[in-house]
């Protein structure tokens, strides 16, 4: 899981250009400026580059914080 969550923290400084040591597995979008529906979608993007994965909208939706965000990351690369 270290490695998922620092390729995410990664996602998360090319989307929002902030410190990743500040995201954490508790993040939520009030934790970090800019993470609306719009920002959410960069961010989105930015994940698929990093991991070379597609989302569809359920797993989008469920994208709530960093904590879904491993968990569903995780999800698909075990099924790679």
């Amino acid at each position: 899981m270290d490695d998922v969550l620092t390729k995410i923290r990664q996602a998360f400084h090319d989307a929002f250009d902030v410190n990743p040591q500040l995201v954490s597995i508790d993040t939520a979008p009030d934790d970090i400026t800019g993470w609306d529906s719009v920002g959410h979608l960069a961010l989105a993007s930015s994940l698929e580059s990093t991991f070379g994965l597609s989302f569809d909208v359920d797993e989008l939706m469920e994208m709530e914080n960093v904590r879904e965000i491993v968990r569903i990351v995780n999800s698909k690369l075990n099924q790679a």
